[in-house]
């Protein structure tokens, strides 16, 4: 099967568009083939009909009788403790960090930038040393390389004696 959220009564949905932008709306009956009648008791949207294209169904669903009142949604919505799920997503997780990126100043981006930076190089130097100890155990088919080698030791030229020209 393609799809696995459908437009049903009892569907959670987020709006997309418009002044309701951001909420949880339950989709209590659907209208015709673009609108829906929905009604969001905890997230303070009253009844009323949004088109389809202004929302994104959630995975989360209701459980109430078809055209139900507000008072039998907002128990639905309580007793499945949907609020506390939807904070909990992942997805609610996305939106709330990307409204925090859009509250950042210069200084607080310049700080991430610089905390990216440390961390960057912290992890590039243990990447480094576990591939350099991978080589040597001879993991991965690799050759065996000598842990160290040797420092060539520096001789001094004699001072004073120029080489003969010839």
């Amino acid at each position: 099967m393609p799809f696995a959220r459908f437009v049903e009564p009892g569907r959670v949905a987020l709006v997309a568009e418009g002044p309701l932008k951001g909420k949880l709306v339950s989709v209590v009956d659907i209208i015709d083939q673009t609108r829906a009648l929905v009604d969001g008791p905890c997230s303070g949207v009253s009844r009323q009909q949004i088109r389809l294209n202004q929302l994104h169904l959630t995975k989360f669903r209701l459980r109430f009788p078809f055209t139900a009142p507000t008072r039998m949604v907002r128990k639905a919505w309580t007793d499945s403790k949907l609020s506390e799920k939807w904070t909990d997503s992942q997805w609610a997780t996305k939106l709330a960090n990307k409204e925090k990126r859009a509250q950042m100043t210069d200084y607080d981006r310049f700080k991430l930038t610089s905390a990216r930076v440390k961390r960057n190089r912290a992890r590039t130097a243990v990447f480094k040393s576990l591939k350099v100890k991978a080589a040597r155990s001879g993991t991965f088919g690799k050759k065996l390389v000598p842990k160290a080698a040797a420092k060539k030791v520096r001789t001094k030229k004699p001072v004073g004696k120029k080489p003969a020209k010839k």
